[in-house]
């Protein structure tokens, strides 16, 4: 891979005609009548959409979006023919570590704006630091438009190994969630000279097939519900995944030009992902970091090329298994998660398992900070000094 320039800084600045279109749209949505009982089995209640649509117009503010972003050093850089854009935050202490932080789907670098501040400048001075560098995914957010076909898990992951390489790190840390789950071990298969650990929520060691008696046996009752609500997701939540990696352009096309669309095809995994279970996501996440991620997802029209980078370019799946990377690995699985160690430990060297029962869903950097903050220096500080 190439990077052709040097990166340079970038703010956002969205044209204020932009976010007047956008007004405009919303208040003039037509929505559908309720079907049935108007609740969450036929998709997102259209009183739910209603009442988000207004808070859309009336109270949510892009430009308080932008203030905070313009608190974070943001770059772009064009890496292997493709516009990579990213957060660049250098912790004040000497002996900060470099962690590159990845996101998945339907989320965004926006993930991570109440974790930076956590890892770059801690209050205790005897907690490890961090300079965090936080990449938006080819198709996502400000790296779009997608240079092409081909952007695959490893590619992806090869794109964010030179980014770290351009920016002179001679070793570093990775940690994700979702999709970044996956890239992040990529990364330490591809770069095992200078990645040196890997930290990941969520998703590693899922169960995808029915336990069978010995594996029933051998599980706890956590893992056990764990394989009952995957059983139930690829029953019942799976259409979201058959559509958008074999038909990315069509949801792109859709929702691209309806931002109620936009708005109902992500708000139901914000409320289905997020804790406590069948809960409306605003308590868990707030209904303008909703809004927020609502929003950059329309501005930059990336709903299908974030669908096809995620859910297409590997043929539907998240790619072949692949051989053990040579990192340690470090988890942490909260309430929501459905991650089983023994399963993952087929695939990597786990060394760190943290159980969260009572607290977290999908996406841990906004739901529970403080606490992935924690893990994840609890998972480096065990490591050889080596590492």
């Amino acid at each position: 891979m190439t990077i052709t320039e040097a990166p340079i800084p970038f703010v956002v600045d969205v044209p204020q005609s932009e976010l007047d279109d956008l007004a405009r749209r919303v208040r003039d949505a037509r929505l559908p009548e309720p079907l049935g009982a108007d609740d969450w089995s036929t998709g997102v209640p259209i009183s739910v959409l209603r009442s988000m649509a207004t808070s859309w117009v009336d109270d949510f503010s892009w430009r308080e979006v932008e203030k905070q972003l313009a608190s974070f050093p943001q770059y772009v850089v064009e890496i292997d023919g493709q516009r990579i854009h990213y957060l660049h935050v250098r912790s004040s202490r000497a002996d900060s570590t470099p962690v590159l932080l990845c996101h998945g789907w339907p989320g965004s670098y926006l993930e991570f704006l109440d974790l930076i501040p956590l890892l770059t400048e801690p209050d205790d001075v005897d907690l490890q630091a961090f300079d965090v560098i936080v990449p938006s995914v080819p198709g996502f957010a400000f790296s779009t438009p997608l240079s092409g076909d081909g952007w695959s898990i490893d590619r992806v992951a090869q794109a964010f190994v030179e980014l770290m390489s351009c920016l002179g790190y001679g070793s570093y840390v990775v940690q994700g969630g979702d999709y970044g789950a996956g890239v992040a071990p990529a990364m330490g298969r591809l770069d095992p000279e200078h990645c040196d650990a890997i930290h990941v929520n969520g998703s590693i060691g899922a169960p995808f097939q029915e336990p069978d008696e010995e594996e029933q046996k051998r599980c706890t009752e956590t893992e056990l519900d764990r394989y009952r609500r995957v059983g139930e997701f690829m029953k019942s939540e799976f259409g979201y995944i058959s559509i958008q990696s074999t038909r990315p352009q069509l949801i792109g096309a859709a929702l691209t030009d309806s931002p109620i669309g936009q708005l109902s095809w992500m708000l139901d995994k914000f409320r289905a992902w997020t804790y406590p279970f069948d809960e409306e996501p605003d308590g868990a996440l707030g209904r303008s970091r909703i809004l927020a991620h609502v929003t950059l997802y329309w501005l930059t029209r990336s709903a299908g090329s974030a669908a096809h980078t995620v859910y297409a370019a590997d043929g539907g799946a998240w790619g072949d298994p692949q051989a053990k990377p040579s990192q340690p690995v470090g988890a942490i699985m909260f309430a929501h998660d459905i991650g089983i160690r023994h399963l993952a430990e087929q695939e990597f060297d786990i060394v760190h398992w943290t159980e969260v029962p009572d607290h977290g869903g999908h996406f841990a950097a906004m739901e529970e900070p403080e606490r992935l903050a924690a893990d994840l220096r609890l998972f480096l500080s065990a490591l050889p000094s080596g590492r």
